[in-house]
């Protein structure tokens, strides 16, 4: 079986093994067998690290069936090739050199050298920074709710904002925390760090090791750290910026709030329109000019090798740079004086515009079978189910069955890949040896 196969399936067994847990009556808060569609759809979206619900999940499931959501929001952050992989060190088995190859795949790291450690290191971060949430989660929720309640409100939030999931047991989301600046700043935090990529992570480890210790070597961060880097920072700004002015006015968003409290509002959703899909803010009640920004951060979406969706931040920068230097009339792409590989250029080109197509095909599915919703409506809830953020103007639960289906395909797409899919589909691509001649054509 082919490396992308294998990442595929183990994603469709992960969703079904979720689907058949959450219908089991001990997953229900009522007692009772659950529904086929809403366990389908939840486990989806949960092994998929989107967010979007058709139940609240709060009071629909049981303490054990969020528990399994929270398992499933684990092993899809971490991907199902290291989760496995992890679990064979586990075992005390070592890893093949297809099993690296799949990681490097899954995970669109070039280094195949230490696999292993490469495994445990990925596994380390994830706790560090989930424990962390807790911690800090930890003193709110147990002032409200007391320490048991307390305790597994921040267990929850916590690995559900570091793995970009957004599930939230408050049928609200975030909107009762969305004047704390506390709350704030522990989930956006978790969502940035988990949504920057494992390998910016570390570089930034390794440079604050080597300041720590006084060395005086220089230290040269990799051009996917400042891409990735200048980019994330400059979309936030961006998004920050374009909500507070937008909904600076807005009675049913921001307009009540003291200037001060408008900026953290607009900055927890310029975060988590990253693919992170909670909301502190009634996203239906945002203006179509937000909505459109929106759908914007979200098709971007998050890094490469991070636990969110999207394009990713450096598919954009490539595309940008390819432009730029087409307007002056330079056929190398350049950036931060580095040329990116043609074959870096093309794979950007074929994952926007698969990506694009996978949205379109959606968004015109689920509006002939839901011909009463706005149209920005059902092209906002195809984007985030695809780009995996979760948020949603509140048209979910109200989808008909087909359009249900169509957004759980669109969950897989999104969080296998497009390219990935794609190569599962029709195998893996093949080296030829055949050039054949060039012709010039019009374009434009």
């Amino acid at each position: 079986m082919t490396v992308s196969r294998t990442i595929c399936l183990g994603f469709l067994v992960f969703i079904s093994v979720g689907t058949l847990l959450l219908l089991l009556p001990w997953a229900n808060a009522n007692g009772s067998w659950g529904n086929p569609l809403v366990a389908l759809f939840t486990a989806t979206s949960a092994v998929c690290v989107t967010g979007l619900i058709v139940v609240d999940t709060g009071s629909h499931f049981s303490p054990l069936g969020q528990g399994i959501i929270l398992m499933l929001i684990q092993v899809g952050g971490l991907g199902y090739m290291t989760a496995n992989s992890f679990l064979m060190l586990l075992l005390g088995r070592r890893l093949k050199l297809k099993d690296r190859l799949a990681i490097q795949q899954s995970m669109d790291n070039s280094e195949l050298a230490g696999g292993s450690s490469l495994i445990v290191s990925i596994i380390t971060m994830t706790l560090i920074f989930e424990l962390t949430g807790i911690f800090c989660l930890y003193p709110t929720f147990q002032q409200e709710f007391g320490g048991g309640r307390g305790l597994w409100l921040s267990i929850f939030h916590s690995i559900s904002a570091f793995n970009n999931a957004g599930f939230s047991l408050f049928s609200d989301s975030i909107v009762g925390y969305a004047l704390n600046p506390w709350v704030n700043l522990v989930i956006t935090g978790l969502v940035i760090v988990g949504g920057i990529g494992y390998q910016v992570i570390m570089e930034l480890y390794l440079w604050a090791r080597h300041q720590f210790r006084g060395d005086q070597r220089r230290t040269t961060f990799s051009l996917n750290f400042k891409i990735v880097t200048s980019t994330t920072v400059a979309l936030l700004a961006i998004g920050t910026v374009a909500f507070l002015l937008i909904e600076f006015n807005n009675p049913a968003t921001l307009g009540d709030y003291t200037p001060h409290q408008k900026l953290l509002m607009a900055w927890f959703q310029s975060v988590i329109a990253r693919t992170a899909g909670f909301n502190s803010i009634d996203i239906g009640a945002m203006g179509e000019a937000s909505l459109f920004i929106m759908i914007a951060l979200m098709f971007v979406g998050a890094s490469p090798g991070s636990t969110g969706g999207g394009i990713k931040t450096t598919t954009l920068r490539i595309l940008l740079a390819c432009t730029r230097m087409v307007l002056q009339g330079k056929e190398d792409v350049l950036s931060y004086r580095r040329q990116i590989p043609p074959s870096r250029v093309l794979k950007a080109i074929a994952v926007v515009m698969g990506s694009g197509l996978a949205v379109l095909t959606a968004t015109t599915l689920v509006s002939i079978s839901n011909p009463s919703l706005n149209f920005i409506d059902v092209l906002f809830e195809s984007v985030s189910a695809f780009a995996t953020v979760g948020l949603s103007t509140g048209i979910t639960a109200n989808l008909s069955d087909v359009g249900k289906y169509v957004i759980i395909i669109t969950m897989y797409l999104g969080r296998v890949g497009i390219l990935l899919f794609m190569a599962a589909l029709l195998g893996d691509p093949k080296p030829t040896a055949l050039q054949y001649p060039e012709e010039d054509l019009l374009i434009g």
